[in-house]
């Protein structure tokens, strides 16, 4: 029990999550503005307008550096953590993205001349992020923590 009131009275966690909570409500936003249509899934989808995992990571860095000073250790930790996280975002997992669209179009060309070599789902094509995505996030978890913290 002690350990769920900890977490619940925890202002660097609860900082975090409204940053994440934010970035996912503005993908649903964002999808019914551009694409004319109400996809609930985006709240809890990873990829997309802005980065949450972008908000998040960079919410808790600079949680911390409010709190316990930027050249702190604490700091120093979480903002390797949040560029590590960036950097994924970015690069891997929007690569995998990439496959993911070329397989599956090489999945539906071999389907159309033969029905059943493939049984298998598409893939995720929505994994990672531009670079625009994630310094949108990270802009937005900086915000949400300084008007927090």
């Amino acid at each position: 029990m002690a350990f769920i009131e900890g977490i619940l009275n925890n202002q660097t966690f609860a900082v975090c999550f409204i940053s994440w909570f934010v970035a996912q409500i503005l993908k649903v936003i964002l999808t019914f503005i551009f694409d004319k249509k109400i996809d609930v899934s985006r709240f809890v989808g990873s990829g997309g307008m802005p980065s949450s995992h972008s908000s998040f990571v960079t919410s808790l860095a600079t949680s911390i550096g409010i709190q316990r000073g930027y050249e702190s250790l604490e700091f120093a930790m979480a903002l390797v953590f949040a560029l590590i996280v960036m950097y994924d975002a970015a690069g891997v997992r929007r690569a995998v993205g990439k496959q993911a669209k070329i397989l599956n179009k090489m999945i539906e060309d071999i389907q159309e001349h033969r029905k059943d070599v493939f049984n298998e789902k598409r893939l995720k094509e929505l994994v990672g992020h531009t670079p625009v995505e994630v310094l949108s996030g990270a802009i937005l978890g900086i915000i949400i923590a300084n008007i927090m913290v």
